[in-house]
């Protein structure tokens, strides 16, 4: 009895038609004829058939009894070290055939490849690289490779072959004209015709090619949808970067996990890969517009369960994992307008990041020197000493070449005096932190306090965008962490970036010739998972509209208090998320409506005899412009813990008072 290899490599050949051409070529090379391409590059359009042809070459590759490894790019790490370990036998065993799928999404790995990895290839071994793009002209320029390499560009089938592709699978004879005038010769088009067979094809204006037609197609594919269940398991698949049968488990607690996971697996626009299930992307699209369309409301609570799992999986997955949960993470926001301002998604000029060892120091200081100057070199030096393990190092992929650092320094309570006293921006930290809610023994705040980059400074770039993502996931997986701070030199452009994400302390310390701005999140008050919701939501610029606060309890307690730290700082006030609730949302002036909403809200403690002494407390940090919360109780003739007492019990009595306003209305 055949195994189930064998069936699934015979079901492949009788459906496959077209690309002899290139399948020819292939098996003279695996068969190790003369002048055979050692290097293969299969590039065109989603849907033309890319993966198919490699899933044929490697049924090929096991016909010749060649070792064979099979990656896909969506899942290649960032690191070159990762590939080089998953591809190992490339290198090791003589006669390995390596194929690499969906390469558009590792492609910064191209130039290493071609002048690092490839070189040190075993004998008669073989790669084929499959990706959107196509490869880069070094190849051809170099007259080594113009010989060793193969490329070829797929385009639509012919009439014929998509004909035969729709006889195949027994798509009506009267049926299949509407369909090739649909879908042309696109393999993706006419495969998921052919899966959704004749049912459902009996009108003629289905076959229109717009949007609508292929979740016309979609529909078919998957048909009636069994149950509410099926339709969450939907949900999940369309947003999630990989769906396992664990993943669905988790975020569906109360479904049987596995046959829904089955079902998936069988609707024909899905591809399985090591990581789990992936739609193909066309298909996830418009599988998730529909679903965004048809149930907002569901696809938002969606992504809140995802998010929620991912984070699970953040604090609880092994350290070699983590890299991979926050990217799955972010993949959620990827439409979030704020993300934007703050992520470039771009992966040109690709970035790995590496622990600094002693060896980079000198490279690191010049780099620091170069763009930030002698002082911040001085304090680099300093905190390398006292933190090495908080400092990374960047390289390109492609060259191995050392481009950037940061820094993400972990400091508890009590602070050193000799780093406060070394160091203006980490002061200006703990100045901040003890002004508004103080770091307790046993707590520490994050400090996020060098990203250079030279070629790319102070920008969105891919190496802020790591350093951030790594800033989050140790936020998320830290005990203790009181406060995240971000250190950047521009902090008027910064400010506009980070809002709604970060508060601007208004601190601006100078070390040597540049001033910088220091932005904070106080992880006490704003738990992650509240500060990731804020992305959930946010993929518009549209005013929010009316009905049930925009902002979650935790969020908007917070955002009263940004708003009060804010108070004295015109600009950084009209920033403040407090101006997202509906507080101000029907005023026509909802700056000056807000400032005065609050100043009236404080006064009216009073009137509550609990009140009198949070009043005075909060008029005195917020409204009197003392220079430090230490002034303020100066000026109240208290001692400081008792003046702190006073304001904490203040700003709870205002935040209850203003949540009710907020839900309310004014009464």
């Amino acid at each position: 009895m055949a195994s189930v290899g064998e069936r699934l490599s015979r079901a492949r050949v009788q459906a496959f038609v077209g690309r002899g051409g290139e399948l020819e070529r292939f098996a003279e090379a695996l068969a190790g004829g003369p002048h055979t391409p050692f290097a293969f590059f299969v590039c065109g359009p989603g849907g033309i058939g890319k993966s198919t042809l490699l899933r044929r070459m490697a049924d090929h590759a096991r016909t010749a009894d060649r070792h064979l490894v099979e990656l896909d790019g969506r899942f290649v790490s960032r690191d070159p070290a990762d590939f080089e370990r998953a591809a190992g036998a490339f290198l090791d065993v003589p006669g390995t055939v390596l194929l690499v799928d969906s390469f558009e999404h590792c492609q910064w790995l191209e130039s290493w490849l071609r002048h690092r990895f490839l070189p040190r290839a075993a004998d008669d071994t073989l790669i084929v690289l499959a990706g959107r793009r196509p490869p880069e002209p070094e190849w051809t320029a170099d007259p080594a490779w113009s010989r060793l390499l193969h490329v070829t560009e797929l385009g639509p089938f012919t009439e014929e072959q998509a004909r035969s592709l729709l006889a195949s699978a027994h798509i009506r004879p009267e049926l299949r004209d509407r369909v090739l005038r649909f879908a042309g010769g696109n393999p993706l088009a006419l495969s998921l015709a052919a899966a959704a067979g004749s049912k459902g094809c009996g009108h003629e204006e289905i076959w229109t090619p717009s949007a609508d037609v292929l979740r016309t197609l979609l529909a078919g594919l998957i048909g009636e949808v069994p149950t509410a269940a099926h339709r969450r398991a939907l949900e999940v698949a369309a947003q999630a970067h990989s769906t396992s049968e664990e993943l669905l488990a988790s975020v569906l607690p109360e479904e049987d996990a596995h046959p829904l996971f089955s079902w998936l697996r069988d609707l024909p626009f899905m591809e399985s890969t090591h990581r789990g299930l992936h739609p193909h992307d066309a298909a996830r699209e418009t599988l998730a517009a529909d679903l965004r369309w048809r149930a907002p409301n569901a696809y938002e609570a969606m992504r809140r369960r995802l998010a929620d799992e991912y984070l699970r999986l953040l604090r609880e997955a092994p350290e070699e994992r983590v890299w991979t949960v926050t990217d799955d993470l972010f993949h959620l926001f990827r439409e979030s307008r704020i993300l934007a301002r703050l992520r470039t998604w771009s992966r040109e000029d690709e970035v790995h990041d590496r622990p600094l060892h002693p060896g980079d120091l000198d490279a690191v200081l010049a780099m620091a020197e170069e763009t930030e100057g002698p002082a911040s070199a001085a304090l680099v030096r300093h905190w390398a000493g006292r933190q090495p393990q908080a400092f990374s190092v960047y390289r390109l992929v492609s060259t191995g070449r050392m481009v950037a650092f940061t820094a993400r320094l972990a400091l508890s309570a009590p602070p050193d005096p000799e780093d406060l006293a070394a160091d203006p921006v980490v002061a200006a930290a703990w100045r901040y932190a003890e002004a508004t809610a103080p770091v307790s023994p046993g707590e520490h705040i994050g400090v996020s306090r060098f990203s250079v980059y030279p070629e790319r400074y102070q920008v969105p770039s891919r190496v802020i965008d790591l350093s951030s993502s790594r800033a989050q996931a140790e936020a998320a997986r830290a005990r203790g962490r009181a406060y995240g701070f971000a250190v950047y030199r521009d902090a008027e452009a910064w400010a506009e970036r980070v809002r709604g994400t970060l508060a601007d302390t208004g601190e601006r310390p100078r070390v040597g010739e540049h001033t910088y701005g220091l932005f904070a999140v106080d992880w006490r008050r704003t738990p992650v998972e509240t500060w990731l919701g804020r992305f959930i939501s946010a993929t518009t610029d549209e005013p929010l509209s009316p009905g049930p606060s925009p902002l979650p309890r935790t969020a908007f307690d917070q955002a009263v208090r940004e708003a009060l730290t804010h108070w004295g700082d015109a600009s950084a006030f009209a920033a403040c998320a407090l101006l997202r609730s509906r507080l101000a949302a029907d005023s026509a002036e909802p700056v000056p409506h807000l400032r005065e909403l609050l100043r009236r809200a404080v006064d009216e403690l009073a009137r509550d005899p609990r009140g009198v002494r949070a009043r005075e407390a909060l008029t005195a940090g917020y409204f009197s412009r003392v220079p430090t919360q230490e002034a303020a109780a100066r000026r109240l003739g208290l001692p400081y813990g008792t003046y702190r007492r006073h304001v904490r019990q203040g700003l709870d009595l205002l935040c209850d008072a203003l949540w009710q306003r907020e839900l309310h209305g004014e009464r």
